[in-house]
């Protein structure tokens, strides 16, 4: 991230404070963050994922069917079928991508949903694990802790009491 690029996200991000002027000048931003990332030193891998015929388009398609199936069973052999690779090929390219399996990716969305779905919705974290397709809540738990660093029982009550703290001052 180079202080241009930075400055150009928060020109598009301040532009929530003039919504009448979203439809005109954000276009305008965008193109210019296009532009400085097609001359960052990342050119090369935007490249590689925007080519239709290329890997990182076919990663990025998985990736999208993912976020759209995260709650389902993942059977790798038939996302990259669906993808046209080969396994061995689809974990590769996955990997270099998101510096995650194709699992640990599916497992990361999941996780994320179900903190979103406590903290936002107020869901019991059972119905939060179910929601998001886990078939077991201490599995859950365990995998939550692990990412997150706390269970979710107590990230949940602390995250709820800060908030409820920050609107009282």
């Amino acid at each position: 991230m180079t202080p241009a690029m930075l400055a150009s996200f928060e020109r598009l991000l301040a532009l929530l404070d003039e919504p009448e002027s979203i439809p005109v000048l954000a276009p305008l931003i965008q193109r210019e963050i296009h532009y400085r990332l097609l001359q960052s030193d990342q050119a090369s891998r935007l490249r590689q994922i925007t080519s239709v015929d290329g890997q990182g388009y076919r990663i990025a398609k998985a990736i999208d069917w993912l976020k759209l199936n995260y709650t389902s069973a993942l059977r790798v052999d038939d996302l990259a079928a669906r993808v046209q690779m080969s396994t061995p090929t689809f974990h590769h390219h996955f990997r270099q991508l998101t510096a995650m399996s194709p699992l640990q990716y599916q497992k990361w969305l999941r996780l994320n949903e179900a903190r979103r779905l406590m903290l936002n919705e107020h869901q019991d974290v059972s119905s939060a694990a179910f929601k998001v397709g886990y078939e077991s809540p201490s599995q859950f738990s365990r995998e939550y802790s692990r990412l997150f660093g706390v269970p979710p029982r107590g990230y949940c009550g602390v995250a709820r009491a800060g908030v409820a703290t920050s609107i009282r001052t």
